[in-house]
């Protein structure tokens, strides 16, 4: 039971390691961390201890560690002239002393862990310089003590938790940085209101993410509140079902908005207020074609309608309103500017007519507002004080405020962000679509797809998401971004909860007899997570006859000894192999007193019985849908789909994951972390044959996001499907796997510096020759 605290700031310098493993070890103490902490404060049993040399002595006393021996104020002395020592010679003389002593023992002082290893132990963690000098491999009988004591439970426990601290203390500092770089301007508490205004017109993509988070994040952080509001202006494209779907795509962001409105709710006022725009002479009906109007606003060009009456255009309008045939042919355009060096002020449609039936409104109206006209009328009209906006829309910012001039209505302020993009990734709801109607994706749910619930399905945190949103805060630069961060962002999230289980993949398994085994099948309970216990338990069969992978197999030189990990140390006795060299069996001897620091560690599962089954599991990963980093507004989408995008691995997995959830996130250790996609039928023509599905999250790491097809399988797949139209064949069958991917340059074409052909090696290396593992 712990008696003492230790409260500490997990920036110090020098950091108290000592003190802090040692509390872990002897769990006499609780450590604290506390970022405004300024020095080392250690209490124990009321009473205050000032010194970190001095908290170690009272752990090592509490927890009943060996007696000390008149060594030990040594080794405490030679620990603090280490850490104050800045002369390299006399450093290695230090180490050297160490080195020499522990050459024929395991600990410092007697048979067992005392104060003095702990105190040594922390200083040399602590300082950059040694530890450098330790690892240079002159010192191995120090290194393998040192090693010992960091690989003990406690210590990777107490060293976790400094992490954590260290990490929260970053997303702490960076949500106040954002905090501070994202205020408001004209910002008052409890009197702010944001709005997220997407169009009913299909699913929210990553894209959007941003803008609802950023708009949820200023109203809570001024106690204001953020108004969700579907502009729906265009019978065409809208309908309710999409209203339906956003509100489930916001749900999984966990956010909510405090109302949700509609634009077609104001679109009385809207069409008073466009009355109001003609008569004051602000606003004109003009029926010039759209490529005419386009090259004319193009070259500052005057319509012919513009100098039209007030009277004219009432009524133009009026027709416009009633749909007639002589109505659907105009427009009302926004009298601003003919020639302003910006564009968007050059005279603006505000008006156009439409006649297919409104999902909410139905056949009431035949005219409706422009986006660029109802949006700063709604904005005013239900009261929000800030809208945020991405910096596409910055030339229309003063068009925006144009409106709100022009009508006399209450002003808002703009507030700019980038926009999001990633890199290989469709935002074009045009193009998604496409995917989708080709049946390349499975849906807009599909891992594959930017859209929110395909992120979700893929395991992707709504922490994770709304952290990195934030981190890129008021930044107005438009890149595309790698995804490689927030996939990293992710997996810092999800470690720490994530249950760890095991699974080995059907087609490459190798049984393995375990001499030494339990004659009949045994069940522990095993934490789920060594480092949180909160995690829960899980149900671990041993046995004698146990499941490995081929590729554990094929790595174990004979009699070598490995660890079965959650088991203890076995060595190799024998192996049988077939004619193509595959592994088919293996025996294997338990040796659980062997040293496991310098082994192998496998993962293992017990042959499946009646009484103790395994679970059928699919693991399934995935590429990118297209292969240019960024599409262009004129490329064709065919000419740049990935052809082979999905790849299913077959797998044997741990039973306990029978009682996952769907949705639910774990780590199938050393194959990654997965996300539980539900049970489905995996037997011929939809059979009675269930199969745990399981998608790969992706961690951030380089490979883990390269393209995950090989050059010649996915040409093959390319020719065979015939999507893709310009990926060019793989080069020479010497060079597997090179593909001829021309890149878009000026450069002159030049031959290599090492000529055309593949350069003689064979001298380079004394190591055998061996097949690239990608080509087996």
């Amino acid at each position: 039971m712990a008696v003492g605290n230790l409260i500490i700031s997990s920036k110090a310098s020098p950091f108290p390691y000592a003190a802090v493993v040692i509390a872990s070890y002897t769990q006499k103490a609780e450590v604290n961390y506390d970022e405004s902490a300024t020095g080392f404060s250690f209490t124990f049993e009321g009473i205050e201890v000032t010194t970190e040399e001095d908290a170690v002595r009272v752990l090592a006393k509490a927890g009943g560690l060996a007696e000390d021996s008149v060594k030990t104020p040594e080794y405490f002395t030679l620990a603090n002239s280490l850490a104050s020592t800045t002369a390299v010679p006399q450093i290695i003389t230090s180490l050297n002393s160490l080195d020499d002593h522990l050459a024929y023992r395991t600990f410092l002082v007697g048979h067992d862990i005392t104060a003095a290893d702990w105190f040594v132990w922390g200083v040399l963690k602590g300082n950059s310089r040694l530890i450098g000098l330790l690892k240079n491999n002159n010192h191995q009988h120090l290194l393998r003590w040192f090693n010992h004591l960091e690989s003990l439970e406690s210590t990777q426990a107490a060293l976790a938790g400094l992490a954590e601290a260290k990490a929260s203390k970053a997303r702490v500092n960076q949500k106040t940085a954002s905090s501070f770089a994202l205020g408001l301007q004209n910002a008052k508490e409890g009197e702010v209101v944001t709005r997220f205004p997407p169009e009913p017109s299909g699913y929210l993509h990553i894209g959007h993410t941003k803008a609802a988070i950023l708009n949820k994040y200023f109203a809570k952080m001024y106690k204001g509140k953020m108004i969700v509001r579907f502009d729906d202006t265009n019978p065409t494209k809208e309908k309710s079902e999409f209203e339906e779907t956003i509100l489930e795509d916001l749900d999984l962001l966990d956010i909510k908005g405090d109302s949700v409105t509609h634009t077609s709710d104001y679109f009385d006022q809207i069409y008073e207020l466009a009355l109001k725009v003609i008569k004051t002479g602000k606003a004109y009906a003009d029926d010039t074609d759209q490529a005419q109007m386009r090259e004319e606003r193009g070259k500052g060009i005057a319509s012919r309608r513009r100098d039209a009456t007030v009277e004219e255009n009432l009524s133009r309008f009026e027709e416009m309103t009633k749909g007639t045939e002589e109505g659907v042919r105009w427009c009302l355009r926004a009298k601003m500017s003919v020639d302003n060096p910006n564009k968007a002020m050059r005279d603006p449609v505000i008006y156009r007519c439409n006649v297919t039936p409104h999902h909410r409104t139905g056949s009431k109206w035949k005219v409706y507002p422009t986006y660029d006209f109802a949006c700063p009328v709604v904005d005013s009209l239900e009261g929000v004080t800030h809208a945020l906006r991405t910096n596409e829309y910055r030339d229309r910012n003063p068009q925006y405020h144009w409106m709100i001039e022009a009508l006399d209505i209450r002003p808002v302020n703009i507030w700019d962000f980038s926009r999001l993009n990633f890199i290989y990734t469709l935002l074009s709801k045009r193009k998604l679509h496409w995917f989708v109607d080709k049946g390349l994706v499975s849906g807009w749910d599909d891992p594959r797809f930017p859209t929110v619930r395909g992120i979700r399905r893929r395991g992707m945190t709504v922490e994770a998401l709304t952290q990195f949103m934030l981190s890129q805060g008021p930044s107005q630069a438009i890149v595309s971004l790698e995804w490689d961060s927030i996939w990293a962002l992710n997996k810092k999230i999800i470690d720490p909860i994530a249950p760890r289980f095991w699974a080995v993949l059907k087609t490459k398994y190798v049984s393995v007899t375990i001499q030494g085994g339990p004659p009949e099948p045994e069940i522990k309970t095993l934490p789920r997570h060594k480092k949180n216990p909160d995690v829960g338990e899980k149900k671990t069969v041993y046995s004698s006859s146990i499941l490995i992978d081929q590729e554990d197999a094929l790595s174990f030189g004979d009699s070598e000894e490995i660890t079965l990990m959650d088991w203890g140390n076995a060595i190799v006795r024998s192996k049988t192999t077939d004619s193509s060299g595959t592994i088919t069996t293996l025996t294997m001897e338990l040796n659980l007193d062997g040293d496991f620091r310098k082994t192998k560690k496998i993962t293992w599962l017990a042959q499946p019985s009646s009484a103790h089954p395994l679970l059928d599991a699919t693991l399934i990963d995935y590429d990118y849908l297209i292969t240019k980093k960024k599409l262009e507004e004129n490329d064709d989408v065919e000419d740049f789909v990935t052809p082979v995008t999905e790849f299913r691995e077959d797998a044997l997995a741990d039973a306990n994951v029978r009682e996952l959830k769907r949705g639910e996130i774990i780590q199938f250790e050393r194959r990654g972390y997965f996300i539980f996609d539900g049970v489905k039928d995996a037997g011929p023509d939809g059979g009675t044959h269930k199969t745990w599905e399981f998608i790969r999250i992706p961690d951030g790491r380089a490979a883990g996001l390269a393209s995950k097809a090989g050059a010649p399988a996915a040409e093959q797949a390319k020719e065979d499907s015939g999507v893709a139209k310009a990926t060019k064949s793989a080069k020479d069958k010497g060079k597997k796997g090179k593909a001829d991917t021309p890149a878009d340059t000026k450069m002159y074409k030049v031959d290599s510096v090492t000529g055309m052909e593949d350069p003689d090696t064979s001298d380079a290396t004394k190591m055998y020759k061996v097949d690239s593992v990608y080509s087996i």
